[in-house]
């Protein structure tokens, strides 16, 4: 059986000049070529297309991951290129991985099998350097900052109250707390700092929600750095970097073009992570994707409890997108583990860990159906362990949720895999009016969002926090940020903060441990539990793997 990296290796690409052209109607004058088989497309031609009519938009979300894995962006590729197969002009829009992962161990963002986004090990690495680019920024207004106390402070920062944080697109536990200026007053004033990973910066969440260069721009001047010891805010245009920032961003804000292993279309662009930011491909791609096909299909990151809630309540909210249906993906092996079974034993039919872990589909579906006001199918990504009586049991404990079931092969068929999927996902878009709802309105107070996100989504009885954090929340309230979605960062294992409650857990209360003011992504954090906004390695990182073979090709890259 040949690896994802061997079977992206042996694609024939199309040269990507003649599949914007053919697929897309897009003239080479239009785009900036990153070798044959990449681009990115010129923000004139995405501003060109303002009054074509939208596709329809089709959202690719999942239960709740577990170590056996669900294959959502998989799934994402493999209905692109069902749809396609099928007459449907479509296009595939998702997000860059972070190499954090990558090096790491969950892997990384280019699907997998037959259903996977190619060049593969570019995407999977360096691919346009648009992460370098956030990555630059970020570290600019952070070096400003400290650069500014030293030169006298004019602005009245307290060091204390410095809420700019370092990053690197890396998992590097060593950085998440460290000390900056050591050496004497030539290195300017000792203070107590911090990296977070490239990911989860603030800039990555203002590149994938702006919607053009001067919108990057008014954003990135928004973000409040710190506070003077009279608590006001200072921001980064006080700082006067807002304007280099942007430069520094200004081409990777044009969305790129690849290709997938069946040489249809793909956006992949903007990478924030759904544990701790919003979780979604840049507005700007999927905008330029919905003017140019008749469908596109898009993912949001982890489970549907955090990608699609943020999907829909921070990315669809802000820019006015409206997805038509969504695809909701689990495997029989996951589904298992959420019934309580250990990894060693999903290989084997076990109906009574099944029909346990399908409380935690039911859940996602009636979120998704109910909270979300979408119709909704879902996929179970084919394993060869499956078997006929788990598949049974499935669709009559799912008879009763006006949810169609489907299976999915496309891992090992590719877009041929996924066709009856596509099918039902047609028949659902040509017939069924979406509603699309928000968990909570724009007008709720921000402990009040926060709270109908853990009871109607997470299925919490309750939230809590501190005398401090309740402190800072009603101090945002205060300051005019009441109206800001609210960006929850928890565990993406489980419903709850804590990671160790598989299944469908209820009746816990969600404790929140930190609040951050994202003010130019216009959102405000929530940090829950545990989770942390710069990972670590593993005991045996992926890293360990990957390789140059003598003939100079990569290898071990999954």
């Amino acid at each position: 059986m040949l690896t994802d990296i061997e079977i992206a290796q042996k694609a024939r690409m199309q040269r990507i000049a003649q599949l914007a052209k053919e697929k897309l109607g897009i003239d080479e004058e239009h785009l900036e070529p990153y070798g044959h088989y990449k681009a990115k497309i010129s923000l004139d031609f995405v501003d060109s297309l303002a009054n074509k009519p939208d596709g329809k938009l089709i959202l690719v979300t999942a239960i709740t991951p577990t170590p056996a894995g669900e294959g959502k962006t998989t799934t994402t590729v493999g209905l692109c290129d069902a749809l396609n197969r099928i007459g449907k002009k479509t296009v595939l829009c998702i997000r860059e991985p972070s190499l954090g992962p990558v090096f790491g161990i969950k892997g990384g963002a280019a699907g997998g099998g037959y259903a996977q986004v190619v060049p593969m090990e570019d995407i999977n690495l360096h691919f346009t350097g648009d992460f370098s680019a956030v990555g630059l920024a970020n570290n600019l207004l952070a070096a400003a900052i400290d650069n500014h106390i030293h030169h006298g402070n004019a602005l009245g920062l307290d060091v204390r109250r410095i809420t700019w944080r370092r990053v690197v697109d890396m998992n590097d536990r060593a950085l998440r707390e460290i000390v900056v200026s050591l050496g004497g007053p030539a290195n300017g004033f000792p203070r107590q700092d911090g990296f977070d990973i490239v990911v989860a910066s603030e800039v990555m969440a203002i590149f994938c929600l702006a919607t053009s260069l001067k919108d990057l721009k008014n954003r990135l001047g928004n973000i409040v750095v710190g506070y003077t010891r009279e608590q006001k805010p200072v921001k980064a245009r006080e700082l006067k970097v807002d304007g280099a920032m942007t430069v520094l961003l200004k081409d990777a804000l044009k969305p790129n073009l690849v290709q997938t292993l069946e040489n249809n279309p793909a956006f992949i662009h903007g990478g924030p992570f759904a544990n701790i930011a919003h979780g979604c491909n840049s507005v700007i791609a999927t905008q330029a994707a919905l003017k140019l096909a008749d469908y596109v299909v898009t993912e949001a990151g982890f489970g549907a409890d955090l990608g699609a809630e943020k999907f829909i309540d921070i990315k669809c909210r802000k820019a006015g997108l409206r997805p038509s249906a969504v695809v909701l993906v689990a495997t029989m092996r996951a589904l298992k583990y959420h019934g309580g079974i250990d990894l060693k034993e999903l290989n084997k039919e076990n109906l009574p860990a099944l029909e346990k872990g399908i409380a935690n589909l039911e859940r996602h579906v009636h979120n998704v159906r109910n909270h979300f006001g979408l119709p909704c199918v879902v996929l179970i990504n084919h394993f060869t362990y499956d078997t006929e009586a788990e598949m049974g049991l499935l669709r009559k404990k799912m008879a009763g949720s006006q949810t169609p079931v489907v299976t999915g092969k496309h891992w090992a068929e590719g877009g041929k895999g996924a066709e009856e999927l596509a099918r039902t996902v047609v028949s659902i878009v040509d017939k069924v009016s979406a509603g699309c709802k928000f968990v909570y309105e724009e007008s709720a107070s921000l402990w009040d969002k926060m709270k109908a996100i853990a009871t109607k989504i997470y299925g919490a009885a309750d939230i809590a926090a501190d005398a401090k954090v309740r402190a800072q929340i009603k101090k945002l309230q205060e300051d005019g940020y009441g109206h800001y979605p609210v960006c929850v960062a928890k565990t993406q294992y489980s419903f709850s903060a804590d990671a160790g409650l598989r299944g469908a857990p209820s009746g816990y209360v969600v404790n929140i441990r930190e609040v951050r003011l994202s003010a130019g992504a216009e959102f405000v954090v929530m940090i829950c539990g545990d989770i942390m906004t710069m990972p670590g390695l593993p005991k045996v990182p992926a890293a360990e793997k990957i390789d140059l073979d003598d003939q100079g090709k990569v290898v071990g890259l999954f």
